[in-house]
């Protein structure tokens, strides 16, 4: 629990160095969606993994966070008033020890389910940003509020056409969002305690694309891909280092996290394919390496990702393309080195959430299902698959339903959210 430090100290003095992981933002600690945490089932035994709990929720598509043993869980309702919400959940028991709640209005924004952006945690605060551009900063014990600001008043934002979707990121005082605002605000930094404008930055419209923070030319550098471009800039005044103009190539889709490996950074969307820059190392300018798009969402070339964001391992992506088919491609150019029809059912749009662990990966589909599998050029090799969830219609009304919420993973365990519930199930070993 937060204030536990003098235990932790403790507990190292005696050689324990086994403290469980945090999930405290999208994509977990480092935002590279990869667990590091140990005593983790290898294979999900045959009776099934355990339930520690679940915790009514309604709609959204946002991801949990996980934080000195509390989870995070926004949600939206309609009745008796259209509301957004964020729930405070303790790890160890599953009670539910706040929620905090605002009239929230959806207008002229499709896929109605609720909030997008995963919340972020950062010591003793929580800060949750909304469909509409509702931004809060609370206190994460309690639940109280200690800054809001209404993004789309003050910054005139364009609204993209499934709400403001870009998860926050933290960089030293520096809260970064991708807001699409007017006048230069496409992403913004406020100052993480006040909510303060620090900078603004871009005249792109907004993406749903979380941004990273990377290195480059030895220096912090915040990645961004917008509605227009892909753009790195100093996260200490937003000043642009460079920018690569990419206008989509039809309805803006673009959801994916870019994934780095070394000096390269790779994009894919649902209409516009995959593109692969190389950051330089010496300078601040980057490098084409390739671009593959094929001719429509049914005739695809390379990758072209949905929701899902793949992962970059060797010399080889992995990842989701516009019908479910996971996919290997060759990072060096983009050709297909195998398609896989088996972790998840064909359909439009269909889902993986990917999350590295050691020498192997746990796959969670849109069917509410998570998967222990190799990933490699040879091809992919499922270990082990058991029902987490139930998909839930709110979300996407066809194919009865999915999951499509990024799950966390911390405390030995994954916890994960449909429309109705969010759970907590053990994979310790």
């Amino acid at each position: 629990m937060r204030g536990a430090i003098v235990g932790w100290f403790l507990l190292a003095l005696l050689g324990n160095t086994a403290v469980a992981d945090d999930w405290p933002q999208w994509l977990g600690p480092d935002r590279n969606g990869e667990w590091n945490e140990r005593r983790i089932v290898r294979k999900f035994p045959r009776k099934g993994l355990s339930q520690e709990w679940s915790v009514p929720v309604s709609g959204g598509y946002s991801g949990v966070a996980v934080a000195d043993e509390y989870a995070y869980v926004t949600d939206r309702v309609t009745e008796p008033e259209q509301k957004e919400r964020v729930h405070c959940i303790d790890m160890n028991t599953g009670t539910k020890l706040w929620t905090f709640d605002y009239k929230c209005a959806y207008e002229n924004i499709s896929y109605t389910a609720g909030p997008r952006a995963t919340p972020l945690v950062n010591d003793s605060e929580v800060y949750i940003l909304g469909s509409m551009g509702n931004l809060f900063c609370l206190d994460a014990i309690t639940g109280r509020k200690l800054w809001s600001r209404d993004l789309a008043k003050v910054y005139k934002i364009r609204m993209p056409v499934w709400g403001i979707a870009a998860s926050p990121l933290l960089w030293k005082d520096n809260l970064i969002l991708q807001i699409g605002g007017a006048k230069g605000a496409c992403v913004i930094a406020l100052d993480k305690d006040s909510g303060e404008e620090v900078w603004r930055s871009l005249n792109d419209r907004a993406s749903y694309s979380s941004p990273i923070i990377i290195d480059q030319a030895g220096r912090p550098t915040l990645l961004v891909w917008t509605a227009d471009s892909v753009a790195a800039l100093n996260p200490r005044n937003g000043e642009i280092r460079w920018r690569y103009p990419w206008a989509p190539r039809g309805e803006l889709m673009r959801v994916a996290t870019p994934v780095i490996q070394g000096d390269r950074a790779f994009f894919t969307g649902f209409y516009d394919g995959c593109l692969m820059l190389r950051i330089k190392q010496d300078e601040f300018g980057y490098e084409v390496l390739w671009q593959r798009a094929g001719r429509s969402e049914n005739d695809t070339d390379g990758l072209h990702s949905t929701i899902s964001t793949p992962v970059f391992d060797g010399n080889y992506i992995y990842g989701v393309d516009s019908y479910g088919q996971l996919r290997c491609i060759d990072a060096e150019n983009g050709d297909r080195i195998w398609e896989d029809q088996t972790a998840v059912p064909k359909a439009r749009w269909a889902t993986i959430h990917f999350v590295k662990h050691a020498d192997r990966y746990f796959l969670f589909n849109e069917r509410g299902e998570l998967i222990i599998a190799r990933l490699s050029p040879e091809g992919f090799d499922e270990i082990s698959r058991t029902k987490i969830l139930s998909p839930t219609r709110q979300q996407l009304s066809r194919r009865d339903g999915v999951c499509w919420a990024f799950p966390a993973y911390a405390e030995r365990c994954i916890v994960a959210r449909n429309d109705e519930e969010v759970v907590c199930v053990s994979l310790e070993d």
